[in-house]
Parts: C-alpha cells; structure tokens; sequence
C-alpha cells in the first residue's frame, strides 16, 4: 500500500463512527458506488460545451447561442431543485429512487440533442436535462450523509471528485471520436443510465439516514433566518459564481491557446484532452481537500480553495499566449482550487441544517447557486468578445472574495463549532 493510499485510508477509517449495523467495508464500498453512479450520471451536464464546435457547424448555432444551451441547463437544474425542495420530495422519497428515475430522464432527454434542429428546440431539451440533474446531485449527497458522520467531509469530496470527472467526461470523449459527435451525446447518455442503475440496484440507506419529515416549507428559510447557514450560503454563493463558469468556458479558452489539433495521428484532440485535464485535477483535490477540512477545518479550507482559485482566475487571462505551457499549468492550478471547497460547503449544510429536513435545505442551497452560475456563464462571453480572456475570467474573482470573507466570519462564530468535529 502506497503512503498516499494509506493516509487515505487512515483519514477514513478514523472518520466513520463504526456503528454496529454499518461496518468500514460497507461505508466505503457504499461511497465508491456512490461516486461513480455521480461521475456516471453528471456526464451529461456538459455534453454540448464539449461538441461547441460541431453544433456551430452542424446546427448553425453561434458562441452565444452555445452559451445559451449551458444557461439552460444551469436554469433546468435551478427548476428540478426547486420543485424537489418545495414539494419535500428530497426527503419524503427515498434519495436512491430518486437519484435512479432524475438520471434515466437526463440522458433521454440528452439524446435528442441529436434530432434537435433548431435553437429553442434544444434549449428546451438541455433545460429539461437540467431539471433532472436537480434529482441527482443533491441525492447523492445525501445518500452519503446518511452513510457517515465523522468523515462526511471527505466522502461528500469524493463525490463531488467524481462529479468534476462526470462534468469533464464529455471532453474526454471528444477527445477520442474526433469527428464523431453524436458519439460523446450517445456515450454519455448511456453513463447516465448505468449510473442511475448502479444507484437503485447496488446501494443501500446508510444508519444516519434521518427519517422523513412532515412538508414544512419553512425549512428553506432557516437558510436565511439561520446566521450559520446564511454565512455558508453566501460563501457557496461566491464560490459557484465562480466554477460553472470556468468550467463552461475553459474548452473554449484551451481552443483559442493551442488550437485544433490532434496529439496522436488523427486521434485524442490536445485542446479537448486539455480541458479534460483541468476536471481531472479537480477530481483529484476534492477528496484531498475533504481530508485537510477534518484536520484543520471546514472554514480554514473553504477560504484558502478560494483565495487561490481566486487568484488563478485573475492571472490566467492575462498571461502571454506565447507562455502556453505555463498558462496550461496555472489552468491546472484553477482546475484544482475552484471545486476543491465544493463539497466543503455542501458538509456544512449538513452539519448545521435539522437532520430531518436536510434533504431539502442542501437541494434548495444547490438551486439558489445553480441560478446564480446563469449570470456568470453568460457574462463571460460578452466580456470576452468586449475586451479578451483576461478581464472576462478576471470577473469571476468576485465571487471567491466575497465567500471567503463570508467563511473567515463563520469561523469566528459559535456556530462554527458544529463543523467537521469542533475545528470549525
């Protein structure tokens, strides 16, 4: 066993609280399942920002029109989380289920991109698509608040690792069939389906699993009425004004630094395998970062993921593209810090909502970032026809200032000690 291996291990056997109807073994083997149902059923999240090019071509869309399809899908999510919030299905539906019908949905309706001629046809599938999607994240996350206590920091990190690589799949597969776009709509469309099924089939409750509570729409509130909450609010805020908008432009942005081009022959685009790298990187600091938040805090990691993500996002733009190599490391870098904190906020919410209506505060945390991330996908774009890639990614700085203030707050505050054991 490797000493990085072992450390891992480590941090997660010493995480979980052992209770005698739920061994290590199952808690683990539950989180790998989990985790990859996640990474399965997420692939069809950026399944147009990766085909951009031949949806241009193909469909006669422009740049903004691409930028629209993402928006839709950021915006279907926003309704499919608030339904599920207002209606307390989150909680009142067991999580698996619902994981199970929300990622079958998502990729029928993936596929129709593929028939979809014209523009408000396929901003009504992708919006559709999105609305699933708010019934498979929040889900799992809370699949595996029931399975850990102690230690959820870094099993939800190893969700959200594979949520980045679930995002970033969609490049990896335009990386390979070149010229074959129906392909990456097909493939990832057949994840979401295994990923659904794994789910249902394979997963059972954990022993923290809160029983189900009464609809009480009041719950949402406790986001804003609770000071706790409302500071991880706002730090998740800031923190997702941030992700989804690199993530949806940072193809776009290794295009225009290396080019069209193939690594090997004819085959694995270096743009697309790139970008795919940038979502790989952030794979891996999720569950690193879970594991330094159980040391040292949910706050202290919150806060240093943003100051550095922060930082990356002011640089990067602005680097001469005659630098490629080390504007690809710094893409690396941002890749790594902007979803490093991700699950961090999302643990948060678990630990300092009421265990009964969990379910429903983290979908209704999830919908209200998700609707912010529309404003930031679509001002990118315009900033950067208006004045280049430097002010356009420069712009979305605003948002890790903003949360990191919010987080070194809540770290001062009572409150913080119901985090990650006490460490705040």
């Amino acid at each position: 066993m490797s000493q990085t291996t072992g450390t891992l291990l480590s941090s997660g056997e010493n995480a979980g609280d052992n209770p005698g109807s739920a061994d290590a073994r199952a808690r683990y083997r539950t989180l790998i399942i989990v985790s990859v149902a996640s990474l399965f059923g997420l692939s069809v999240w950026f399944s147009t920002n990766a085909i951009s090019a031949a949806l241009e071509a193909e469909k006669g869309l422009g740049e903004q029109d691409v930028a629209w399809l993402t928006i839709a899908v950021q915006l279907g999510f926003v309704f499919g989380t608030v339904v599920i919030a207002l209606t307390n299905i989150a909680d009142l539906l067991n999580a698996r289920t619902l994981f199970f019908i929300s990622a079958i949905g998502a990729g029928l309706l993936n596929l129709l991109v593929i028939p979809a001629d014209n523009l408000p046809l396929l901003i009504l599938v992708r919006f559709g698509t999105g609305a699933f999607l708010g019934g498979v994240y929040p889900p799992a996350m809370k699949v595996l608040s029931g399975w850990f206590n102690r230690g959820r920091g870094f099993a939800l990190g190893m969700m959200i690792g594979a949520l980045t690589l679930g995002s970033g799949s969609p490049h990896l597969l335009r990386s390979i069939f070149v010229d074959n776009w129906e392909a990456v709509i097909i493939g990832s469309s057949f994840l979401a389906f295994a990923g659904g099924t794994a789910m249902r089939a394979l997963v059972r409750d954990g022993p923290f699993e809160a029983p189900a509570a009464k609809f009480r729409p009041a719950s949402m509130l406790t986001l804003f009425t609770e000071r706790g909450l409302r500071l991880t609010l706002i730090g998740y805020l800031g923190h997702m004004w941030e992700l989804y908008a690199m993530w949806a432009w940072i193809g776009a942005f290794m295009v225009y630094l290396v080019g069209t081009r193939p690594i090997i022959g004819d085959s694995l685009d270096l743009a697309s395998t790139l970008t795919f790298g940038v979502f790989f990187a952030g794979a891996v600091a999720s569950p690193l970062a879970g594991i330094l938040a159980e040391r040292i805090g949910r706050t202290a990691v919150t806060s240093l993921a943003m100051v550095l993500s922060g930082g990356m996002a002011l640089m990067i733009g602005f680097l001469p593209d005659e630098l490629a190599p080390l504007i690809v490391v710094v893409a690396m870098i941002w890749g790594a810090t902007v979803v490093a904190d991700s699950a961090q906020f999302s643990t948060a919410v678990t630990e300092l909502a009421p265990p009964e209506y969990r379910g429903t505060i983290l979908t209704f945390q999830t919908g209200l970032g998700f609707l912010l991330t529309a404003g930031s996908i679509w001002l990118v774009p315009v900033l950067q026809e208006a004045t280049g890639w430097g002010v356009a990614f420069a712009a979305l700085a605003a948002g890790p200032v903003i949360g990191t203030i919010a987080m070194l707050r809540l770290k001062r505050l009572p409150e913080a000690r119901r985090l990650a054991g006490g460490r705040g």
